[in-house]
């Protein structure tokens, strides 16, 4: 089975980087036979701080990113925060997210799946991959028509998270797509003075571990600049880095 590639920004900063990072992934689309599906959320609303960007929400956002769609030919994804959300967003995208922090929450689960687009959903921080059954279960008897699970790691203390890969064999037992984050996993959650930290350096590791443990799917977070992203800057990968990385993959 091929694989499947999730790309782009946290966060909609400007039209400017969604237009930098889309023209790049249709280049590696060209270059590696892929089809990488463009990610990037209208509003992250589950920052640290009250003070933090959240992005230009839901009506600016569904329209950049359906421009993406138009200009570039990209499938796409987000993530939803509420329920009622799930309608209009299901009109653009192409795979509605279910943040890890959510993914218990029954009623954001049936209004995604109600759409009938792909729902992703992603394992929450503590919760085991066998866990993942339950969140399958309402999105399946809600009629979801395919639903992937994703790992991002699970919190070891405090500010903290540590992958065990073991996850992702058993929720390939649950559905046959199974993700790994390979940005989020390298997160220190909260543990820079009022924002969440990380460390790029170990986004292609977690990627080829993973890849040995069986998973059909790889998501990351890019920016051309990430020390300058305004929403999980500290492990999102370099943009100019996702070819090389991508090509191991394959």
């Amino acid at each position: 089975m091929e694989s499947t590639f999730i790309a782009g920004p946290c966060v909609i900063e400007s039209a400017e980087l969604l237009d930098t990072v889309a023209a790049k992934l249709v280049d590696i689309n060209r270059h590696l036979g892929s089809d990488i599906i463009f990610k990037a959320s209208f509003d992250k609303a589950n920052r640290t701080s009250i003070s933090s960007f959240r992005g230009p929400g839901i009506d600016k956002g569904l329209q950049m990113l359906n421009d993406v769609k138009e200009k570039y030919g990209l499938r796409l994804l987000t993530d939803i925060h509420e329920a009622w959300q799930a309608g209009p967003v299901g009109e653009v995208v192409d795979v509605l997210q279910i943040p890890a922090f959510l993914c218990r929450q029954t009623d954001l689960l049936i209004a995604a799946a109600r759409t009938g687009k792909t729902v992703n959903i992603k394992k929450a921080q503590f919760l085991s991959g066998h866990d993942m059954h339950y969140p399958v279960e309402k999105a399946l008897d809600a009629g979801a028509q395919e639903i992937w699970l994703t790992e991002r790691g699970n919190m070891f203390g405090y500010n903290n998270l540590v992958v065990d890969f073991r996850n992702i064999s058993d929720m390939l037992e649950i559905v046959p797509t199974v993700i790994m984050d390979c940005t989020h996993s390298v997160q220190r959650p909260g543990g820079a003075n009022g924002k969440t930290g990380g460390d790029r350096r170990f986004v292609p590791q977690m990627a080829l571990a993973a890849k040995a443990f069986g998973a059909t799917g790889y998501f990351f977070e890019v920016h051309p600049n990430p020390d300058k992203g305004l929403s999980d800057a500290a492990n999102m990968l370099e943009l100019d880095k996702l070819e090389n990385l991508i090509m191991k993959l394959k």
